[in-house]
């Protein structure tokens, strides 16, 4: 059952990640805001530390576009599934809008299902520096770079 289950997920996963792809590659590169999903939401927390990473990143880019952070959850990883994050310039019709200070965290329908009411921060280690996801209530285990993690069934 777990399998089939795991296999079911990661099929979604593969089919939203290649329609964001889609959606990336035809549009055009500004930045289109669209309200988040108005049914019962439950908030990720923005930390500190990665809204002040945010506006450094925006303000080494030459761009006039706003940089948008966009966290997706993908299969892999050690545990199971794993976090993503990438820099994004456009809101999805489909994605849940998070904001702080002016900083946007979106994370599309699908993802937020594995990481509502989380908290994302960004840290610097000896190893690496990253937008990393620190507390998810979602989550039952994960491996020691918080890159990956297990979900509650």
């Amino acid at each position: 059952m777990i399998r089939s289950l795991a296999l079911h997920l990661a099929a979604r996963f593969r089919h939203n990640h290649n329609l964001n792809l889609l959606r990336l590659s035809s549009s055009a590169s500004t930045l289109h805001h669209t309200t988040p999903s108005s049914s019962s939401s439950e908030p990720i927390h923005i930390t500190q530390n990665c809204v002040r990473r945010m506006k450094e990143l925006e303000a080494s880019e030459s761009s006039t576009d706003r940089k948008i952070l966009r966290l997706c959850v993908e299969t892999g990883g050690c545990s199971g599934f794993q976090y993503v994050f990438n820099l994004d310039n456009r809101i999805n019709s489909d994605d849940r809008v998070f904001e702080r200070e002016g900083i946007k965290l979106v994370v599309d329908n699908i993802s937020y299902d594995f990481v509502k009411g989380a908290t994302v921060d960004y840290v610097e280690e000896l190893i690496r520096s990253a937008f990393v996801v620190t507390e998810n209530p979602s989550a039952v285990g994960g491996c020691s770079c918080k890159s990956s993690f297990m979900v509650k069934l």
